[in-house]
């Protein structure tokens, strides 16, 4: 709605409308006057989670607020030969014509809005799609306007009392501490000239070029990035990427053809075969910090117990990520069966980039490395529409409990969130939040908080097994935040990555 945005807000974080204003008018900075509308008021559905709404304002009504408007002007206007006050109507209607129609109008969508959303319980997504200007206030006859909105899809809060859900669990060992350990110093590494064929791990400096059809898609003159079995880029992926280079060395070229994601963003190249050609112009390999109390002065720990202990907490934060993530699903999954109702392609789209940027905040809180957060982030755009399709679905089902449940988010549920992701990053609080606010995620936070609560909820009278956990997968992807059809896109605020695309 271009010119009355403060007149029906949509909340992004829960999806529910607010009001900018109190509903007893008291205090209204617009306009003390109330006047109750006698409004014509038909809705209709035109597809799934949309509703058209036809509005008429009676002329009386019509005729009231243009009285009222016309008596707000007299009280200011300044018309030579005539005081402050007492300017005659006529001429007050005659000189002020323009000002007078654009603040009746304005007037009149602000109350009927205002109205509509308390009478009606639309429960929109997103503003409500009105061009503003194309409306006109006839002198004479009723005021009529109609507009389409996105709404929140209608469904009853299905049965969770009860459910049984397995939680799988393991210990943390020294060896998963001294693996994760590998993995931390890796950041502060030094990467050094191999002079050896290349082996996993290494860092390679790569001429690639991409071509359909003998047309050139994108070419990167230095692309850095580590060896592993998968390269992973946010459109496609090239799965035998650690087999295909490893054993090169500088000069050494090689051909790959690989398959653009079905959900890529650019819809023309979906499914689309393409050909890949890397040329080696650097091999590097990796010289890890000594443990010295140098060093470890120099990352913020005063021993390698203290460290040893901090990233064995790390690993049972992870632990309990995996945990929640696997409680979640299985939560979802029995409540969303029922879940049938359909949610429109563009309404999805327009998630995409939210629902990302909410999953890419959930594994900074668990403490996932940068890479790990980068490769996840590549896999779900690969798989956009399918995967932000099934969030939505899930979003709402868990806004419905909550509400049901009576659950809300504190400042002080916040703080101790942005603490916990500071103290993770090794960052300040403030720089935290600052950041969040800036990138528009403070608003996920507290929606995903309030979702993490619903889910509590429903496990707080769940029945729980528990079953042997899985050992967590080999680090095998290396993902490089670009897609090979389209521009760079990065989602995540806290990308550490240097210029070389990876850590």
């Amino acid at each position: 709605m271009n010119d009355s945005n403060d007149t029906l807000e949509h909340d992004e974080t829960t999806g529910h409308a607010s009001h900018d204003h109190d509903h007893d008018h008291a205090g209204h900075d617009h306009d003390e006057h109330v006047h109750h509308l006698s409004l014509d008021v038909e809705v209709t559905d035109v597809g799934p989670c949309r509703k058209h709404v036809r509005v008429r304002i009676p002329e009386a009504d019509v005729n009231h607020m243009r009285e009222h408007a016309i008596e707000e002007v007299a009280t200011t206007a300044a018309v030579p030969g005539f005081r402050v006050g007492h300017v005659p109507k006529k001429l007050l209607q005659k000189r002020f014509k323009d000002e007078l129609s654009s603040q009746l109008k304005q007037k009149l969508l602000m109350e009927s809005m205002e109205q509509l959303a308390q009478e009606n319980e639309l429960d929109p997504i997103n503003e409500p799609d009105i061009d503003v200007a194309t409306l006109d206030v006839p002198e004479t006859g009723d005021f009529q306007y109609e507009f389409d909105v996105e709404v929140r899809p209608e469904f009853s809060v299905p049965a969770y009392e009860g459910l049984t859900i397995t939680k799988p669990v393991r210990e943390i060992s020294e060896t998963d501490i001294d693996e994760y350990l590998n993995r931390y110093l890796s950041q502060y590494s030094q990467r050094i000239e191999s002079e050896v064929p290349a082996v996993n791990d290494d860092f390679l400096v790569l001429e690639a070029r991409f071509t359909h059809q003998g047309k050139e898609l994108k070419q990167m003159e230095r692309l850095t990035v580590r060896l592993k079995p998968v390269l992973r880029f946010q459109d496609a992926e090239i799965e035998q990427f650690g087999e295909l280079l490893s054993g090169t060395q500088v000069g050494d070229e090689r051909d790959v053809k690989l398959k653009v994601s079905l959900e890529a963003e650019d819809i023309a190249m979906r499914g689309e075969e393409i050909d890949g050609h890397f040329k080696v112009l650097e091999v590097r390999g990796l010289r890890v910090p000594e443990l010295t109390p140098e060093f470890l002065e120099r990352i913020g720990y005063e021993s390698i117990e203290q460290l040893r202990d901090e990233i064995r907490q790390m690993l049972e934060r992870q632990l309990t990520f995996e945990q929640r993530q696997s409680a979640r699903s299985q939560v979802l999954e029995k409540i969303t069966d029922s879940a049938q109702w359909e949610l429109p392609e563009q309404l999805v789209l327009k998630h995409v980039e939210n629902a990302l940027r909410r999953e890419i905040l959930e594994m900074q809180q668990a403490g996932y490395t940068t890479e790990q957060i980068r490769a996840r982030e590549n896999e779900m755009r690969q798989q956009a529409v399918t995967t932000t399709r099934q969030a939505l679905k899930e979003h709402f089902v868990l806004d419905k409990v909550a509400t049901t449940e009576n659950i809300g988010v504190t400042h002080a549920d916040i703080d101790i969130e942005i603490r916990l992701m500071a103290q993770q990053r090794g960052e300040n609080p403030r720089r935290v939040r600052a950041r969040l606010q800036k990138t528009g995620m403070i608003e996920n936070l507290e929606a995903q908080i309030r979702e993490r609560k619903a889910i509590d909820a429903i496990l707080d009278r769940a029945v729980f097994e528990e079953v042997p956990a899985e050992k967590p997968q080999e680090d095998r992807i290396s993902a490089i935040a670009m897609s090979i059809c389209g521009g760079t896109t990065v989602v995540s605020p806290n990308d550490d990555s240097d210029d070389d695309n990876d850590e």
